[in-house]
This record gives structure tokens, C-alpha cells and sequence, in this order.
């Protein structure tokens, strides 16, 4: 156990993980990473890009929007626009012309002190075959913007989870496409 400042109190650290303790209140934090940034991202043709992949800890394949790490490469100190594009080429195959930062917000404050920076992603060009690196298997989505809804209740009637934040990014891109 490590006490540090503002009554803090590091119980775990591990190399990707952290449990902490403040004011009683224990939470996980990243010990590998600045930030995380999370895209919506819309082509030309109104689809939205979602990826596909099997997430360990809910043992099941989980619907999401392309998002990853900052700072979790050999550039610790890299820009958070710059992991947003680099996610987005590793994760879908795409490069975004124009990114535009939405919000930044905790992404679930009753456990985690982890924030994330969510961008709007168009002038999308294919310039890969996306699906990750090495150790994902990520499989890519390109849905219709006005039938998603539909789409993602098919998703999740044939067992596959949605993770909500599709649901924020439907809202975004529907104010923009």
C-alpha cells in the first residue's frame, strides 16, 4: 500500500491497471496511458463506422465506435488528435480529413477516473484494412445512418452487446451528416 498526496492510497498497480483509494471511495485508473479518445465517425455516403470485437471481461463480442489509447505507444507524450487518427486508421482503415473534438467527459465516474475525448470524424478516405493490430480481432461496420437503430437491435438480437456510447454518437452524427 502507498499513501500519497490528498489522502490517496494506491492498493493495486498493475501494468495496464491501478486501484486506488481516496475519501473511501476506491476506482481503477490507467497506468499505461494519458487519456482515451473515442470517434464517431460518418463517410460521405452517411454510414456510420462501427467496430466489432470480443471484449474478455463481459466474455462476449461487443458493438462499439473505433477508440483506443493515448499515450500507450512509444511517443508517451502524444497529442490526443493524433491518437483519435491512428485509432481510427488501426481500428477501421480509415483517415479522417476533418477531426472535431466533441467532449471530453469521465467515462464511468463511479469507478474509474478515466476521461475520454470524443471526436467527430468526416472526410473519411480508406487508406487500410483496419481490424487492429496484432492482438485484436476487430471486425468493421459500415451502417446506414437512418435505419441504425434498427440495425444495432438486430446486433444485439443475435448476442451481441452495444456499448451506449454508439447511442451518443447516433445523436452527433445526425446533428452533423
Amino acid at each position: 500500500m502507498n499513501l500519497l498526496a490528498n489522502n490517496e492510497t494506491i492498493h493495486y498497480q498493475g501494468r495496464f491497471l491501478g486501484l486506488k483509494e481516496s475519501d473511501h471511495w476506491e476506482y481503477a485508473y490507467r497506468t499505461n496511458a494519458t487519456g482515451v479518445v473515442v470517434l464517431v465517425p460518418v463517410t460521405d455516403a452517411g454510414e456510420l463506422v462501427l467496430v466489432e470485437q470480443y471484449r474478455t471481461p463481459v466474455r462476449s463480442r461487443v458493438m462499439e465506435l473505433p477508440a483506443g489509447l493515448v499515450g500507450d505507444t512509444e511517443a508517451a507524450d502524444e497529442d490526443f488528435k493524433t491518437a483519435a487518427q491512428r485509432e481510427l486508421i488501426e481500428e477501421t482503415g480509415y483517415r479522417a480529413g476533418v477531426l472535431e473534438e466533441l467532449l471530453t467527459s469521465p467515462s464511468t465516474p463511479g469507478m474509474a477516473n478515466e476521461m475520454i475525448t470524443i471526436y467527430f470524424a468526416s472526410g473519411l478516405e480508406r487508406v487500410g484494412q483496419g481490424g487492429g493490430d496484432d492482438s485484436e480481432d476487430i471486425t468493421v461496420h459500415l451502417v446506414p445512418l437512418e435505419n441504425a437503430s434498427a440495425w444495432l437491435d438486430s446486433q444485439r438480437a443475435g448476442g451481441i452487446m452495444i456499448d451506449p456510447k454508439i447511442y451518443a454518437g447516433l445523436f452527433w452524427a445526425g446533428e452533423r451528416a
